[in-house]
């Protein structure tokens, strides 16, 4: 799997990607220790550390933690009906609302329980385990900066997971309230646009940024600045890309191209 000839073409000045099994790297290219944003991945981050607090006891997914009865699982899932920068445009549970807001919610929910920041609790339940040492959070829904070496080793989490109990890793990665509509940023309405619960889910999109053949079951997550991370069940494989130029056009184009040949080579 030559990774460096499949993102050829690409307007980023940087690019970095690893594929991986449940046994380990299967292939990689560009700088594994280059520190890049990953914008909305961060997502993933914070949900496995809001799933960690969940299992410690610390928070629970299913009490109501807002004004209007939106519970954390469905705040980790955008079914919060809370906007994207803030404000509540339509009851929990009804539409899938893409929102940051609701991730900074979770943020402050377990600080707050938890009597710490949740920058400090990200470090020692999902950092510090999985040996990013040099990764850092800044706003829970967007500000982490990684490398592709400390990525990769969430990415294996994320296909087998460690950190947490293989029960709650499928629920995480199910669909909540899988039949809700809602748009994608950059890829547009989905009726269903399911979520998991961090994880976003393909199903059946179209357009989207992973695979025409990607299984339905395959999840993760991409970020405005240019980054993905995908995991998929059924060919036991993990993808990750940190690049430093800005989702656009060229990424709608060339992302699924790329992950096409990612999967035909694993499959």
């Amino acid at each position: 799997m030559h990774l460096e000839e499949m993102a050829t073409g690409w307007p980023a000045e940087h690019v970095a990607a690893a594929v991986s099994d449940s046994a380990g790297t299967l292939a990689r290219t560009g700088d594994p220790d280059r520190p890049f944003a990953l914008a909305s991945v961060t997502k993933l981050l914070t949900a496995w550390a809001v799933l960690i607090a969940v299992e410690e006891g610390i928070v629970d997914l299913d009490v109501p933690v807002t004004d209007a009865d939106a519970t954390i699982a469905d705040l980790l899932a955008h079914a919060g009906g809370l906007g994207p920068d803030g404000g509540q445009l339509a009851p929990p549970r009804t539409r899938r609302i893409y929102s940051n807001a609701g991730y900074e919610v979770l943020g402050e929910l377990v600080a707050r329980a938890a009597a710490m920041t949740f920058a400090h609790y990200v470090r020692e339940a999902v950092f510090e385990p999985l040996g990013m040492v040099t990764s850092d959070l800044g706003s829970p829904a967007h500000g982490a900066v990684s490398n592709l070496a400390e990525l990769a080793r969430f990415a294996a989490e994320l296909l087998a997971p460690q950190l947490i109990a293989t029960e709650t890793a499928q629920r995480a990665t199910r669909p909540h309230l899988g039949d809700l509509a809602g748009v994608l940023p950059g890829f547009g309405r989905q009726d269903p646009n399911p979520w998991g619960l961090g994880p976003e889910i393909r199903g059946a999109k179209s357009p989207h940024w992973t695979a025409p053949s990607n299984s339905p079951e395959t999840f993760g997550h991409f970020g405005q600045s240019g980054t993905f991370v995908w995991v998929d069940p059924s060919i036991d494989r993990a993808c990750v890309v940190v690049t430093d130029e800005p989702f656009g056009p060229w990424a709608i184009e060339c992302w699924p191209q790329f992950n096409e040949q990612v999967v035909a080579a694993s499959t």
